[in-house]
């Protein structure tokens, strides 16, 4: 969502990092542009004039003009004021209170409400060890109880049962009820989704509201909407105690206004977002982490975070040994692949890493398609167990079946083999150089003789 964003800013502060020192003038050409490219990705006015002249007032002071290096306390003070526009600290959703805690979903129609409630329910559960139940209060959409009901069963998460003909303040009374009586901790209410010039609907939130108290009211809003998702979380702050935003389809092409204006317009934290169709594609906001992406700094924490949630402890340890050995066979490729394709695919790890913004093009070029982790994992489940212990036994004929087994090319199955042999070479250098002499070596000692790392 922030990739030309992340590319306009990249390019205006790496032109500052060129020069040695800096004038008054220097800082307000770079602002400018700044202003600029904040205003193309669709944030809004007053909220961008608010940022610059926060920034200017820090940046043209003697203390960053003189300091030994300008352009990055800059950087700094750009970082810095991000951070503050998108909230200071990560807010935490509240499940401070006598169970079960109520949770309210509003939202307008087409945001992702019913999706995003069974997102937080599967993550209460799983992250914060919490027995749950859904309630859908939407009887106005057709099957909207059904597709709630639905995504119970596939996250094994409760559901309110369903009784034709109840409305919504009754629903959600019957849904309180039901879980003091099964010692539930946690009761998603799912409502309707209404447009905020639909006074009948959002008289029925408020009457919801006051029946049940929620502790957390969590606005659902789309980020392709732009900025029309900031005046959608005025017009329901104005009705109710929204408490925090969840924000859906970060991972569409919009351009992040919304995200970068929310907080400062609002006064409403972002809490969640919602980076994928799956149920398992959510994350907690960090503005700190956010702030990084959107100056190419990368996201290492989160990156390391995903993969002590996704990759498996045995696994890891099993390939630890065999790395010290210097064995890495076709089975361990495989098992790499699966690993990062549940870590989201190499375009969202790249994503993370530090200084890749700079290399947008050239990443554009590359073709990188998670599709291919698919086609290699296909290949290498098309070799017999023999072959892929020994890959060096697949011979002209075999390489033929396994691409026909695949449905790929056995060109496609040579450029799977040379890949593994590369790094079966690496790990080979990491048995011979051990710890010590990777230490001393470092990461050179590793690359093949002519290239630098």
């Amino acid at each position: 969502m922030f990739e030309s964003l992340t590319g306009r800013l990249g390019d205006v502060l790496g032109r500052l990092t060129k020069r040695g020192a800096l004038t008054e003038a220097d800082v307000a050409e770079a602002l400018r542009e700044v202003r600029v490219a904040l205003l193309e990705a669709d944030v809004a006015l007053p909220v961008v004039k608010s940022f610059i002249k926060r920034v200017k007032t820090r940046a043209v002071g003697t203390e960053v003009l003189k300091s030994v290096n300008p352009a990055q306390m800059v950087i700094k003070v750009v970082h810095d004021q991000l951070i503050e526009m998108l909230g200071s600290e990560q807010q935490e959703l509240n499940l401070v209170a006598v169970p079960p805690v109520v949770f309210m979903m509003v939202g307008l129609q087409g945001s992702g409400k019913t999706t995003s409630t069974a997102k937080i329910s599967k993550w209460l559960t799983e992250k914060q060890g919490k027995k749950v139940m859904m309630a859908s209060l939407d009887v106005r959409r057709p099957a909207a109880q059904e597709q709630l009901k639905i995504l119970g069963e596939q996250t094994g998460i409760a559901t309110l049962p369903i009784i034709e003909g109840q409305m919504p303040v009754d629903i959600a009374k019957r849904a309180v009820q039901s879980a003091k009586l099964q010692g539930i901790d946690v009761v998603m209410l799912d409502t309707a989704g209404r447009l905020h010039v639909d006074e009948s609907l959002m008289a029925e939130m408020e009457a919801v509201y006051k029946e049940t108290h929620p502790t957390e009211t969590l606005l659902v809003v789309d980020s392709l909407t732009g900025q029309d998702a900031v005046n959608v979380a005025e017009q329901f702050k104005s009705r109710v105690d929204v408490t925090g935003i969840v924000m859906t389809r970060i991972d569409g092409d919009g351009r992040g206004g919304a995200a970068l204006s929310m907080r400062e317009v609002t006064g409403c934290p972002i809490k969640l977002l919602g980076t994928g169709e799956k149920l398992d594609a959510l994350e907690t906001f960090h503005p700190d982490r956010i702030a990084n992406r959107i100056l190419g700094m990368g996201d290492i924490v989160s990156l390391v975070e995903k993969a002590a949630e996704t990759i498996e402890k045995d696994e890891a340890e099993k390939l630890a040994l065999k790395m010290q050995k210097g064995m890495f066979d076709l089975d361990d490729l495989a098992s790499q692949l699966r690993q990062m394709r549940k870590m989201g695919g190499m375009n969202s790890l790249i994503g993370m890493l530090p200084g890749v913004g700079k290399m947008k093009k050239q990443l554009d070029n590359a073709n990188l398609d998670d599709k291919l982790l698919v086609r290699q994992e296909a290949m290498i489940q098309s070799m017999t167990p023999k072959e892929r212990r020994n890959p060096q036994i697949i011979a002209a004929s075999r390489k033929k079946r396994i691409a026909a087994g695949s449905g790929m090319t056995v060109q496609d199955v040579n450029r799977l083999l040379k890949q593994h042999k590369q790094m079966a070479g690496m790990m080979k250098k990491v048995k011979k150089l051990g710890k010590k002499g990777i230490a001393r070596g470092g990461m050179q000692g590793l690359l093949p003789p002519g290239m630098k790392f």
